[in-house]
């Protein structure tokens, strides 16, 4: 049945997502508006793994569908080409992240938080599943947390 809920959902929904890069800004939303929130470690021109789960699942219509009325999206990026240097301000952001949640820095890594920060699902490395069971993860894991 949740299958053919996120089904439907991706079918007639194509509200864009939005990937913040502020953990603090996020939590403030998620308070708002009740919803978890699911942070990204991610080396966007470096990482295979990150760039692969970045295109197989967090770009996926099913993820984007359900992301956009459960979660909120906060994407912690460690580019290395110059020309994908993020500002100063987004560094110190993203290692305060880092220093928090994953202070090995693993890559990808991707956590499942609710509003007070409490982690309630990690995926480390590539999840190796499909978008509907990635989606069906998250269900599952705030159902379990009572973060839904």
């Amino acid at each position: 049945m949740k299958l053919l809920f996120v089904f439907f959902i991706t079918l007639f929904s194509s509200t864009p997502v939005t990937w913040l890069g502020n953990f603090n800004e996020a939590r403030a939303e998620a308070v708002k508006s009740h919803k978890l929130i699911l942070v990204n470690f991610s080396g966007s021109d470096w990482c295979g793994p990150c760039i692969r789960e970045r295109k197989e699942i967090l770009e996926s219509a099913v993820f984007e569908s359900y992301a956009a009325g459960h979660l909120v999206l906060v994407r912690a990026d460690f580019p290395r080409q110059k020309k994908n240097q993020l500002t100063k301000e987004q560094v110190k952001l993203n290692e305060a992240l880092a220093d928090k949640y994953n202070a090995e820095g693993k890559f990808p890594y991707t956590l499942l938080v609710d509003e007070n920060g409490k982690v309630l699902k990690v995926w480390d490395g590539f999840p190796g599943v499909t978008p509907e069971k990635f989606v069906e993860q998250i269900e599952t894991s705030a159902h379990a947390g009572n973060g839904i």
